[in-house]
């Protein structure tokens, strides 16, 4: 059975379990007065995103719940598998689903789009913890999800620049090969590194590459010549991690022995897992806060109460849930309308003590900050604020 036919076969079924909508994440659903819902990929081939990201919404609401045993909120989990045909799959059940009030999502950029035309029709409320691509919050472009899309992370217009640079951090005369997997994120990705390596002096493009992001099994033998016919000593990919790890797999074992570096949609364990030792070294930025650096006490507490350790944007995700959660209590706002009106109008405390609002498009004011982050002895480690 090939990969699309599988895709296929895997959305008409997660669209008959749900009647188009989500799955309640307990067998009380009775008892929940609302709820909110996630939205990312939760099977398929970049499912560690979601996963990460969904317990960090769990958690939230495991808090919540605790202390507010009269009014407990439920989850609905809405796999879009990553994609935007996933999306256009669950989305309009999920729209017409009135228990929501809601989403945390979705996850990455392309389902972001395919869901807007149900989302925006509804009325439905989204706070994204990891979608960058500029467009998603640009009112002159089509891929606009305004006024209900809002997002956490900085757009990728901050982080093309960032990632640029870290790649060819320390780097004497840097030999750069370009490659993105031709998806929303990828290509907008891709566009800012570019136009920031061309701006920075005693750089050379040795050439540029896009492929199929959907395959994950992709032969890059082509690409993998031309990088090292152009003598390159750094490759910049602009996609996600299941495909990532299998690059710079054949990379390495073609040989090359130069830097990878890659943007916020390697930026997750599978990225390691999938490559093995062959991630070693890899240089990755996102926009994302290390939950762990909140405290060892609420980490080992997040670890005990949802059964595995705080992952990539756990932290996002975890304060998404939380203006949701406090527009439901502080401000009694029970209804999707209402509850956009607290999202656009309010002011809420993240996690590390910072200060969330949003702009007029969705964006969050004030953000700017991309990490940078090192694999190093088979973990991703945080490296600080790159530019």
């Amino acid at each position: 059975m090939n990969k699309k036919t599988k895709l296929g076969l895997a959305l008409v079924a997660a669209a008959s379990l749900v009647s188009g909508a989500a799955i309640a994440t307990s067998a009380h659903a009775a008892s929940y007065k609302l709820y909110i819902a996630y939205q990312g990929p939760l099977t398929g081939d970049n499912k560690q995103t979601g996963l990460d990201e969904i317990a960090g919404v769990k958690y939230a609401l495991a808090l919540y719940n605790a202390k507010h045993p009269g009014y407990q909120i439920g989850l609905k989990q809405v796999d879009d598998q990553g994609s935007g045909t996933g999306a256009g799959v669950v989305a309009p059940g999920t729209a017409k689903d009135k228990s929501i009030v809601a989403i945390v999502g979705p996850a990455f950029s392309g389902a972001s789009v395919a869901s807007f035309p149900f989302y925006k029709a509804a009325k439905l409320p989204m706070i994204s913890p990891s979608a960058t691509r500029v467009t998603l919050t640009d009112p002159t472009s089509t891929d606009f999800g305004g006024p209900y899309f809002h997002r956490i992370p900085s757009k990728d217009d901050k982080q093309g620049p960032a990632l640029a640079h870290y790649a060819i951090e320390g780097v004497t005369n840097p030999v750069v090969y370009v490659v993105n997997d031709q998806s929303s994120y990828g290509t907008g990705l891709d566009g800012y590194v570019q136009s920031a390596l061309k701006a920075t002096a005693g750089v050379k493009i040795s050439g540029t590459d896009s492929v199929d992001g959907t395959n994950t099994t992709l032969d890059f033998s082509a690409t993998i010549s031309k990088i090292k016919a152009g003598n390159s000593n750094v490759v910049i990919y602009s996609g996600y991690y299941a495909q990532a790890a299998g690059f710079v797999k054949q990379l390495r074992n073609a040989g090359y022995t130069g830097i990878f570096a890659s943007g916020d949609g390697t930026y997750d364990p599978g990225f390691i897992t999938g490559a093995g030792d062959s991630a070693e070294g890899a240089r990755l930025t996102a926009s994302s806060a290390v939950f762990s650096d909140a405290g060892a006490k609420i980490t080992a507490d997040f670890t005990k109460k949802i059964g595995t350790a705080p992952g990539t944007y756990a932290t996002e995700d975890f304060d998404a849930t939380n203006i949701l959660l406090t527009c439901i209590t502080t401000k009694g706002a029970h209804t999707r309308e209402k509850i956009q009106e607290c999202i656009n109008t309010g002011s809420f405390k993240g996690l590390m003590g910072n200060t969330i609002s949003f702009d007029a498009n969705g964006d969050t004011a004030g953000a700017g900050f991309i990490n940078g982050f090192l694999v190093k002895g088979g973990v991703i480690v945080s490296k600080g604020q790159k530019k």
